[in-house]
């Protein structure tokens, strides 16, 4: 597959369902057994953090096997002053069209929209192993971090401009868009409109424990 077979566009609202389904088939039994990815995408798009202008999907042979989507946040420094970034995620692509940089080309899109938006700091959650190549860097760096000082492994920055962080401690407010994800009825009942999958066990799932709860202390 060469860049003349994809189409990077903007998702639509005919595309949601066949997003959504993208993820499920992404993450599923990627970090527990099962998945809730697809349910969170489809409560981000009626958040009022959801930034629509940075909903990205790459369309391959009229299938969508890729997509990102961005929401706002804020960092805090300690005398209160306020910074709006935005946090990245989800983003997904397709089993059979992983390791051929298409997570990479979205990325690299979207950080340029969204520097033009005025945003020039990017935050997620996420596997440092998946996400370093592509210009990110341990919170720590930054020194940027959750209230109480905390400093997980998993929280990564993406520096938009050179001097978009000065250094002074920032805390990390995440938005409330993915709190509908923790009713587990919900996400199950929502899992019903998609073809049955068995949720089972795999040493990914181990990996992203390990990764989840770990934090730095120096």
């Amino acid at each position: 597959m060469n860049k003349n077979d994809y189409i990077i566009r903007l998702e639509t609202e005919k595309d949601y369902r066949e997003t959504e389904n993208l993820a499920r088939e992404a993450f599923w039994n990627l970090s527990f057994p099962g998945c809730n990815e697809h349910y969170f995408i489809h409560v981000l798009r009626e958040h009022e953090a959801f930034i629509p202008e940075l909903d990205y999907v790459v369309e391959y042979e009229g299938k969508i096997i890729a997509c990102v989507m961005y929401s706002k946040a804020k960092l805090v420094d300690e005398n209160g002053n306020e910074k709006n970034i935005v946090s990245m995620g989800p983003i997904c692509v397709h089993p059979d069209f992983q390791r051929k940089g298409l997570s990479r080309m979205l990325l690299e899109l979207t950080f340029e929209k969204a520097l033009e938006m005025g945003y020039d700091t990017v935050i997620n959650f996420g596997n440092p192993d998946n996400y370093v190549a592509r210009g990110y860097k341990s919170c720590k760096k930054y020194n940027v971090c959750f209230e109480g000082d905390v400093f997980p492994a998993a929280l990564l920055v993406k520096a938009l401009k050179e001097d978009a962080l000065d250094g002074r401690k920032w805390f990390y407010h995440p938005n409330n868009a993915d709190a509908p994800c923790d009713d587990e009825a919900a996400v199950e009942e929502f899992d019903k409109l998609f073809p049955p999958k068995e949720k089972a066990w795999q040493p990914s799932q181990e990996e992203f424990y390990i990764h989840s709860h770990s934090v730095i202390n120096r």
